[in-house]
């Protein structure tokens, strides 16, 4: 028997202002569909948990975004952690959490520009704080997301899709991985 997987898939910009909709139910049955097991969905804006065959996260997110391409019609960049590397991530978060909904990590799926984000003048961002570790950028906004402005310079220096969920999201979707 094949060696099982937990992986968190984390869809980009979906059900976001009334666009790009994909209903929860339809996007556990595409990742059934595909053969995916133990499938959970966590909130609207596109997080999921399943059990798979051992293999390379960037190719699973491939496979799920050529998917929701071909049956629900939409372009949707999709990044894919297995639950271990989503352990690592949270182990590895340098910044203090004071609320978890103003503090957000960006998953990104290419090469992180690390040299290139040291050379964003954070005194310009008084209220944000950013750091990297790997293939995640931890940042901390004081003012809430809203008026987050480090995520949009991030994006700028990734190879690849990045996309964001805030603390609380990231615990919960590590619980239904590690569960």
């Amino acid at each position: 028997m094949a060696s099982m997987t937990r992986y968190v898939a984390l869809l980009r910009g979906i059900n976001v202002g009334g666009h790009r909709r994909i209903a929860m139910a339809d996007l556990r049955a595409l990742l059934g569909g595909l053969g995916y097991g133990d499938v959970a969905t966590y909130v609207q804006s596109g997080n999921a948990v399943f059990t798979a065959g051992e293999r390379d996260p960037a190719d699973v997110a491939e496979e799920i975004r050529a998917a929701i391409g071909a049956g629900l019609g939409l372009d949707v960049p999709t990044v894919v952690r297995t639950g271990a590397q989503l352990r690592a991530a949270v182990d590895a978060n340098p910044l203090a959490v004071a609320d978890p909904a103003g503090f957000l990590v960006l998953f990104c799926s290419g090469a992180v520009d690390a040299e290139g984000l040291a050379g964003i003048d954070l005194a310009r961002y008084p209220r944000e704080r950013m750091a990297v570790v790997g293939p995640h950028v931890y940042t901390l906004h004081e003012q809430g997301l809203r008026h987050a402005k480090l995520p949009a310079l991030v994006a700028r220096h990734v190879d690849g899709t990045t996309t964001g969920r805030n603390w609380r999201t990231v615990l919960r979707l590590l619980e239904l991985a590690e569960g």
